[in-house]
């Protein structure tokens, strides 16, 4: 196990956030080590006392928030929740909860592209099969069709709701980004969603 996860967590996340940051807006490839340990507040030399170089850098950063994900918003989520309103919310507040302690987990995704490193593709690749050879429900799988107005494509209007409340929900997420104090008002953040949800309910369903 690389120093780095040995750490005590205040430091340990000021690294692996600083990293996640870099490596997602810049790609693996143009990411600057140097800004990573600016960032993470220290040298660039404890840094890489912790991790041994910048490709072991990225796949422990790649590994972790993996990982995170997994057991922080895969597993958490009750896909016995039918109305797509509610999964959403429920969603979102999962990703809001996350992003309040590693603000750039979201841009997660964006490590997967393709580098100019042969020995990084394949470790990437290695870790996609890994990872979807065990199958999580799609967001909207089974999602109560019924409510929605019956003139509607269902399908378009699944797209449609989710583009508009990821808007919303990036909205939050700059905030926390921008902010100095990353802790959110969870009863705050929740109403919000409910009124923004609730006015989404009155453009695709049917009148109750």
């Amino acid at each position: 196990m690389p120093k780095l996860l040995d750490l005590d967590s205040k430091r340990r996340n000021a690294i692996l956030n600083a990293a996640l940051k870099e490596f997602s807006t810049q790609g693996y490839d143009n990411a600057s080590t140097n800004v990573i340990a600016k960032e993470a507040g220290i040298s660039k030399a404890l840094m890489f006392h912790y991790v041994g170089n910048k490709q072991e850098l990225f796949l422990v950063v790649y590994d972790y928030f993996s990982d995170l994900i997994k057991k922080e918003y895969l597993e958490l989520m009750n896909y016995n929740v039918k109305d797509i309103f509610d999964r959403l919310r429920q969603s979102f507040h999962l990703q809001i909860k996350l992003s309040e302690k590693h603000p750039w987990i979201l841009e997660f995704n964006k490590l997967s592209r393709t580098t100019n490193s042969n020995e990084i593709n394949e470790e990437l690749k290695n870790r996609w099969c890994k990872e979807h050879s065990s199958c999580c429900p799609n967001l909207f799988d089974e999602i109560d069709e019924a409510k929605f107005r019956k003139e509607l494509d269902v399908e378009k209007c699944k797209q449609f709701i989710f583009w508009s409340a990821s808007g919303f929900t990036k909205e939050i997420l700059d905030d926390i980004r921008n902010s100095e104090s990353l802790a959110l008002n969870d009863e705050l953040v929740g109403e919000k969603l409910d009124a923004y949800f609730n006015e989404l309910r009155k453009v695709f369903y049917m009148s109750s």
